[in-house]
């Protein structure tokens, strides 16, 4: 139901209120933290003891973070997902217009903290992992950069997306009644890059690709990492939600401030 022109002006007067920009901040920090203390450790360790995957340093600095991510990313994403479902409003139908605002806001800050460890995962250790295969020689699957992108940044932007996919199904009416296409799209479609890594694997241990990154078996990433293109359709649905409740005239008061 939309609001009156008086509740819109009223929203619009507590949009300090409504719009709390520290989670994204918080968020984006910790991501941030996050992704420098895994270039450190690879700094440290990746070429002092991680070209010699028969050695023990290898072992416990490698395999054992493999080990680790694994078991965490398995953990998080149940946690996550059974923390967000068991807290979940079981009253939707009674949520108020600026609850709904508010809980909206959270999830465009929730969209872009997802947009950022995207780029961390797709775009900037996965051209640092084709830079690796090209200047060292490999004699394993489970290369320091290999655990660090796919096993560790990958499931990372994976489970925030789906964190943020169960947040909008557990405390929004609009993505609550049914599935959205598009967030479906963006989170099983960027989930998709993982699995994907088998694929890759294989193909590299039976064809010499470390310096033909244009291969087919490449095409996997590109196809699924491209997905996460559907983040505009869900911000169109998180407006177009918007638009209703504030409607025009509160919108242009927002844009003003």
């Amino acid at each position: 139901m939309s609001m009156t022109k008086a509740e819109a002006r009223s929203a619009a007067r507590s949009a300090e209120r409504i719009i709390d920009t520290r989670p994204v901040l918080i968020g984006a920090a910790v991501l941030m933290l996050f992704v420098a203390i895994l270039r450190l450790y690879e700094q440290a360790f990746a070429w002092r003891f991680g070209l010699d995957s028969f050695s023990p340093e290898f072992l416990l600095y490698w395999m054992g973070l493999l080990q680790f991510a694994i078991l965490a990313s398995c953990l998080g994403a149940v946690g996550l997902v059974g923390f967000l479902w068991r807290t979940r409003d079981r009253d939707l139908a009674n949520l108020g217009a600026s609850a709904e605002t508010r809980r909206l806001v959270y999830l465009v800050q929730w969209l872009l903290v997802f947009s950022l460890a995207l780029f961390w995962g797709l775009s900037f250790f996965s051209e640092q992992t084709a830079v690796w295969h090209m200047t060292a020689v490999r004699d394993t699957d489970f290369t320091p950069s290999n655990i660090i992108t796919f096993y560790i940044a990958y499931p990372l932007f994976a489970i925030i997306g789906l964190g943020a996919f169960f947040y909008a199904k557990t405390r929004l009416p609009t993505f609550a009644k049914g599935y959205s296409l598009a967030f479906v799209v963006l989170v099983v479609g960027v989930f998709m890059t993982i699995p994907n890594v088998g694929f890759n694997e294989w193909g590299h241990t039976f064809w010499a690709m470390d310096e033909g990154f244009a291969g087919p078996l490449h095409w996997g990433f590109v196809f699924f990492g491209w997905m996460s293109l559907a983040t505009f359709g869900v911000v169109l649905l998180i407006l177009g939600r918007l638009h209703e409740l504030l409607g025009a005239d509160a919108l242009e008061q927002l844009y003003r401030r």
